[in-house]
């Protein structure tokens, strides 16, 4: 056996997750306003062995489902974090924050406001990755980061009451 068999090779990881701009992103893609990220699918795949150091929720408004907060919070020790506004500055000094704390993270989120926060993340010796819908993402922002991980439609799931919802108004317009 050869030394370098035995390396372990341990990082730490911190996900990021601008929920407005995910939201909206998967709702253009797919063209369904109840599609969510399923997060027991896509955090695995996101972290491949690596260790989760923190898992936040950025949502804009209060409008924010507390069964997503109690799932992420009771499966992950993951929290959402409401902003006032955009989850751009919130998210952005959270990561900033937590450079020092981990080897990568992962920002979801196509955004192009994000480059600079990737620049500076990267300076500081932190991998930074990129998880969105692939035709939402900026294209500066997928040259700036050290890895992109596309999101599609085997990382989410429909609603069950949209769906039951769907079901309803297809019947509904049969009736007319």
């Amino acid at each position: 056996m050869e030394e370098r068999d035995n390396i372990l090779i341990a990082q730490t990881v911190a996900i990021l997750v601008d929920g407005n701009n995910i939201e909206r992103s998967l709702e253009s893609e797919y063209e369904n306003s109840h599609i969510m990220i399923n997060f027991d699918v896509l955090i695995p795949k996101l972290l491949r062995s690596r260790g989760l150091n923190r898992l936040i929720y950025f949502r804009e408004g209060k409008n924010i489902s507390s069964k997503l907060a109690e799932r992420l919070h009771s499966k992950y020790f993951g929290s959402v974090r409401p902003c006032h506004k955009s989850a751009d500055i919130p998210l952005s000094i959270n990561a900033t924050q937590l450079a020092s704390k981990v080897d990568a993270i992962i920002i979801l989120s196509g955004d192009s406001d994000y480059v600079e926060l990737v620049r500076h993340l990267k300076s500081e010796g932190v991998r930074v990755e990129i998880c969105a819908v692939e035709s939402t993402t900026a294209g500066v922002l997928k040259e700036e980061a050290d890895y992109f991980h596309s999101i599609t439609f085997d990382d989410c799931f429909v609603l069950p009451q949209a769906a039951s919802f769907s079901k309803k108004a297809s019947k509904k317009k049969k009736k007319t």
